[in-house]
């Protein structure tokens, strides 16, 4: 291993505008970044990825260190976040999981019965399952020189048990819901594995040089409060509380934690009292009411409508000032609600990213 790529001597931040608003403090303007940011809107991003199998590019250091450094040749984005897939923790367990062109993310064997859940690994040494995520983060953050920080992420324990079980992406996620009402037990039972799995994963991202972590439930709105409340919400916390424990024993840094449940806006009160700094909204919930159900308890990060990119700049501008206006300016970044689209202009990318930054540093004037 060349000395670049050891997880010590990383350079000095130059900008902690993301981190600084994570915790609520002061900042000079709203830091910005976007969900799937490094992705196929970008030119370089497709011919870096053509003809390359998806996880097989995961699984490069080099790649994903590429692909997540694009996005901020071209804009000012205030954070990074690594390239890489929520699916490797069902890789990790030693599921077969493709990237199906035109298709999406597939298991071949998924989870029928829960009998099946014996042919998961009991024991998965993540180091040695996923030690490329850990490579890749280092050599990233190297690389980044500073610039921004780097932010880690994981899938959270529902949405990876809903594609294991559906074996893909899925409108209704019935066959998964099936197991929550048929089999509990055994859904619990697999809850806790990957629970488990991703808390190692967490902290192996921070000891590689993550300065900030993402957890995405992006499968939380096909679940009712109940069903929510009772097999994703104290997985979550299971998840910020043991990585913070994790962090301190070891002697880690303390990093920003972000909860992004889509789609899961009634649990949005018990996501703000979960141990995570961060809250993630989607577009579906109003600014001002989340600043009023988190009662200040977190900060929050989101949530205009990725489809808002396709009107005209100056359309762009003023969506991104009066979602500002409905945040404030403190313990607010600014995102999309979910990830950008693959036919999206980079320029109107560019255009929210600017709005953002100009728009908030006059807001910051005024107060």
């Amino acid at each position: 291993m060349n000395n670049h790529i050891i997880p010590k001597d990383f350079p000095e931040l130059k900008n902690d505008t993301f981190l600084r608003a994570a915790a609520g403090e002061e900042v000079e303007h709203v830091p910005v970044w976007c969900m799937r940011q490094a992705g196929r809107y970008l030119p370089e991003f497709r011919e870096a990825r053509a003809g390359k199998d998806f996880f097989e590019t995961c699984r490069s250091p080099e790649a994903c260190c590429e692909l997540t450094l694009q996005p901020l040749r071209r804009f000012p984005f205030d954070a990074a976040i690594i390239f890489s897939d929520i699916l490797v923790i069902p890789q990790a367990l030693g599921m077969d999981v493709q990237m199906v062109p035109g298709k999406g993310p597939t298991f071949p064997e998924p989870l029928k019965e829960p009998e099946d859940l014996q042919t998961l690994r009991s024991k998965v040494d993540v180091h040695a399952e996923l030690g490329y995520v850990f490579k890749a983060i280092t050599l990233t953050r190297h690389r980044l020189e500073g610039k921004v920080p780097l932010i880690g992420f994981t899938g959270a324990p529902w949405t990876l048990m809903a594609y294991m079980i559906e074996g893909g992406g899925s409108p209704t996620h019935s066959k998964a819901k099936r197991w929550l009402y048929r089999h509990p037990e055994a859904s619990h039972r697999l809850l806790k594995q990957l629970t488990d799995v991703i808390v190692e994963y967490l902290v192996g991202q921070v000891a590689a040089g993550a300065q900030a972590l993402q957890v995405f439930d992006s499968h939380a709105g096909c679940l009712g409060p109940v069903e929510f409340g009772e097999f994703s919400l104290p997985y979550l916390r299971d998840i910020s509380k043991r990585v913070k424990e994790r962090l301190k024993d070891s002697g880690l840094e303390k990093v920003p934690m972000i909860v992004f449940a889509k789609d899961g806006h009634y649990a949005l009160e018990d996501l703000s009292q979960s141990h995570y700094e961060v809250v993630g909204l989607d577009w579906t919930i109003d600014p001002q009411s989340a600043r009023l159900r988190t009662d200040g308890k977190v900060s929050l990060q989101g949530n205009m409508d990725p489809c808002a990119l396709y009107a005209p700049k100056e359309r762009i501008s003023e969506i991104v000032k009066k979602m500002l206006e409905g945040f404030g300016t403190r313990g607010y970044i600014a995102n999309l609600g979910h990830g950008l689209y693959p036919d999206m202009d980079p320029e109107s990318v560019g255009a929210f990213v600017e709005a953002v930054h100009s728009h908030s540093r006059q807001l910051l004037k005024l107060k």
